[in-house]
């Protein structure tokens, strides 16, 4: 006890974590951001408990706040709990937001411009599963390091991809309460220069997955066998193909984005991921597949879906596209892994530009520059090569 003194701390500028005794230490991650932290151990796990910034907690306080939670701990009572408790029932009594409540008003400020409905439900979702239990209840200047990481830490290794949008879920949440003046101070939740010191990166945790896609020498096969097979998601599935199209893009078609006369289908801007109007050149085996579709219409609406699922004036599921993988027996493979066969397609075994081939899978231009510049979409070019795709994929190969 009592390792530390005040001209020593004023010494302790290199990255580090300096005990004192009794699980009190000084954690250092520069001259300008240190911070106190009680170390305890409760039911075999080992807990830290942040009792302040430096600055604020003269090295006497910071000793009283680890002896009070020492005498808990003792006591086997969880001091982080005990003091969220406190915390969140202090905010009750003085009306001050909870996190749950800023949680919603984000959402609700926000979700008008987020296009995918499932986008938002995912929101939701995420925080009502993970991160109430633990942070619902408490006020917004409530939440620290500590809550953050009981939050992210069950499913960190377990479920990397769902914790890391979790992570950066929990951080917007507290930026928006900091610029509504409801908290202040660092976000806990932050990623580079804070939580990547506590936790693995999610790339080191798990290899990123990316989507199955057949290899494109045997697209010519595939399409003559799915030509084969019944129901609004083969056709809608052979459609996706052959326009290089996103699964939800070319499932939420409308018939008035549809002109067979010019074979043109423009994908409205609300409904793209870069938030920009997209014109996709029809080629005749695509025409095909929508005059197939049409003798199936019954809702003559002009917005109605161009591939209708089982709820009336509703498109179909991505689920419909999967099950006609499945019952191909190519249930490996992903309706959205077909861009990638297109894509290695135009690289290797044409003569198309590159700019040409990621215009037609509307991907967004990495180069601002070169963004800035890029005025057209390539329209007339895009055509020659999507006709060159779908002769490609409706030719039996030799």
């Amino acid at each position: 006890m009592g390792k530390l003194n005040t001209p020593k701390l004023r010494t302790l500028t290199q990255p580090g974590v300096y005990g004192d005794g009794g699980g009190l230490y000084l954690q250092v991650r520069d001259a300008a951001h240190r911070s106190w932290i009680y170390r305890y151990s409760l039911a075999g796990k080992a807990r830290w408990m942040g009792l302040g910034a430096f600055a604020d907690v003269p090295l006497a306080e910071a000793r009283e706040a680890a002896a009070a939670a020492r005498k808990l701990a003792r006591q086997g009572v969880d001091p982080i709990a005990r003091r969220q408790a406190d915390t969140a029932a202090e905010a009750t009594r003085a009306g001050l937001h909870t996190f749950a409540e800023i949680a919603d008003a984000y959402i609700a400020a926000h979700e008008a411009g987020w296009r995918n409905p499932k986008h938002r439900q995912q929101w939701r979702n995420t925080l009502t599963t993970y991160a109430d239990p633990v942070l619902g209840k408490l006020s917004a200047a409530a939440v620290d390091v500590g809550a953050v990481m009981r939050v992210l830490e069950p499913i960190w290794r377990e479920k990397p991809e769902t914790a890391s949008r979790l992570r950066g879920r929990i951080e917007a949440v507290l930026d928006y309460a900091t610029a509504r003046g409801w908290r202040s101070g660092e976000n806990p939740a932050r990623w580079r220069g804070h939580l990547d010191n506590l936790l693995p990166a999610r790339g080191k945790v798990a290899r990123v997955e990316h989507h199955a896609a057949l290899p494109w020498q045997q697209m010519a096969a595939f399409m003559a066998k799915l030509a084969t097979q019944e129901g609004v998601g083969a056709l809608a599935l052979r459609f996706a193909i052959l326009t290089a199209a996103r699964t939800g893009e070319a499932i939420g078609a409308t018939w008035a984005e549809i002109d067979l006369t010019a074979a043109l289908w423009t994908v409205p801007a609300a409904r793209m991921k870069a938030g920009r109007e997209h014109r996709v050149p029809l080629s005749k085996p695509a025409l095909t597949v929508l005059r197939q579709v049409a003798k199936l219409r019954t809702d003559k609406a002009p917005d109605a879906p161009v591939f209708p699922g089982a709820k009336p004036g509703k498109p179909l599921s991505n689920m419909a596209l999967l099950m006609t993988l499945r019952r191909m027996g190519h249930g490996d493979l992903t309706a959205h892994g077909f861009r990638s066969s297109f894509r290695d397609w135009c690289a290797e075994a044409t003569n198309h530009p590159r700019d040409v081939a990621e215009q037609a899978l509307a991907h967004t231009l990495g180069d601002k520059v070169e963004a800035a510049y890029r005025r057209g979409d390539l329209f007339d070019k895009r055509r020659k090569l999507m006709d060159d795709w779908a002769r490609f994929c409706t030719t039996p190969a030799k």
